[in-house]
């Protein structure tokens, strides 16, 4: 830092690395001295765009000394994690929106931060422009959350909404969201749950002060959900959605998992539609709070860069830079396998029309500790079969998946189209 300006090295010109530079053009204290991009001679939507900044060897602007703060918005592990160890090791502050990088290489990059006096911030990582991570360790830090319930993928939010609007098929939708630019060529970053995977990792760490292993997060995506689970699910009261969820459990295990969920109607996360995020915290004394917005693009995820890189120059020259934001987890978490969990399931079965067939499920789910809360059955169709759909109460999953298999054994089960959690 010189002249009264904070020196900036840019890691990535896509999207955001594009709203970045064009939001920072209204600060005169902040200066982006070297930017590195793939192509050198790619055409940039910025407008009178100093090219003479630009490096296609991005290990010049970790190794810059010039450089204050690294802002890092390529995603993926490599490069970016060595590029990220350099820089911190070079001294120099880090801004990232890299939620794969922070969830598998977190810990270490953390560490090697506190070693150097440095800070990490990351608020485009979770939850695009949301703010999440600095009320979390400001406004609500002296609250204890026990519960984070949230949808932080935009692109299976917008899939599944179009579902249960317009009663098409899974399928369908995602040609679609790829037409319009919601969906990747590739989605199965998005509707596996990959991405809300990282997210809550990193989220669950920081708000239940564990440090969580994101080989231990459950993760299912949305290729499953049909047409018929939203028209059902919508009879029954509920809209699925993909949920990110991570909560202590009373001998403070963490439970954190990902994948869809059939949701209250009232329930506040029912009303998220479209590519919106939304996180909901609940703890003590605040009680249940709720942030949602935009996701991901451009200026959203530009937005939370830009904090970060403001939270960061206006503290330059301090003793200890910012010193709530640094990770000082010790405790790695005790993580609740997915088979010890305990949920409400919805149970969608395809059977035959044969007398006795609602009783035999509730036969076999009894024998499995498990009581039924709802049946639904539909017509019959021209197969001679009917469509029956199941509400449990709370049980344990490995008891719900020993229930299923017996079913799936049974002469009068044609076949279990879908298994789905119900949140409460």
């Amino acid at each position: 830092m010189d002249n009264g300006k904070v020196k900036l090295g840019l890691i990535g010109l896509g999207t955001v690395g594009t709203g970045v530079v064009k939001v920072l053009r209204d600060f005169e204290n902040i200066e982006i001295v070297q930017i590195a991009v793939k192509n050198l001679n790619k055409k940039r939507d910025i407008d009178n765009l100093d090219t003479s900044i630009l490096t296609d060897n991005p290990i010049e602007v970790v190794n810059n000394p010039e450089i204050d703060i690294v802002v890092e918005v390529i995603g993926g592990i490599t490069p970016a994690y060595e590029l990220l160890k350099t820089a911190i090791s070079n001294g120099k502050h880090i801004v990232t929106a890299n939620k794969e990088l922070l969830a598998k290489k977190g810990e270490e990059l953390f560490n090697l931060a506190n070693e150097k006096n440095v800070v990490i911030l990351y608020e485009a990582a979770i939850a695009g422009g949301i703010p999440i991570i600095m009320p979390i360790k400001t406004t609500l830090a002296g609250n204890k959350i026990n519960k984070i319930e949230a949808i932080l993928n935009g692109t299976t939010n917008y899939i599944l909404t179009k579902m249960e609007k317009e009663g098409v098929s899974y399928e369908e939708v995602l040609k679609e969201a790829q037409k319009l630019g919601y969906a990747e060529t590739d989605p199965t970053g998005d509707v596996e749950g990959y991405d809300s995977a990282y997210k809550i990792t990193t989220l669950a760490t920081i708000t239940l002060n564990q440090r969580v292993d994101i080989n231990n997060v459950y993760r299912e995506g949305i290729t499953k959900i049909s047409a018929k689970d939203m028209k059902f699910a919508k009879e029954l009261g509920y809209k699925i959605k993909l949920i990110a969820l991570a909560q202590l459990t009373q001998d403070n295990k963490a439970d954190v998992r990902v994948h869809p969920m059939l949701v209250p109607v009232k329930d506040c996360l029912a009303s998220i539609n479209g590519v919106t995020n939304s996180v909901v915290l609940e703890g003590f004394p605040v009680g249940r709070v709720m942030l949602a917005g935009p996701g991901a693009g451009e200026f959203p995820t530009a937005s939370s860069v830009l904090g970060d890189i403001l939270a960061i120059s206006r503290s330059l020259g301090t003793k200890e830079l910012l010193p709530f934001m640094k990770c000082n987890h010790t405790v790695n978490a005790q993580q609740l396998d997915i088979e010890e969990t305990i949920n409400s399931y919805y149970i969608s079965i395809t059977a035959s029309n044969t007398p006795g067939v609602i009783g035999s499920i509730g036969e076999i789910c009894g024998r499995h500790s498990i009581s039924l809360a709802s049946v639904l059955q539909k017509g019959i169709d021209e197969e001679n079969t009917a469509e029956i759909v199941v509400i449990t109460e709370k049980c344990i999953e490995k008891d719900i998946n020993n229930a299923v298999e017996e079913l799936k054994n049974n002469p009068s089960i044609v076949r279990i189209n879908n298994l789905i959690r119900v949140m409460e």
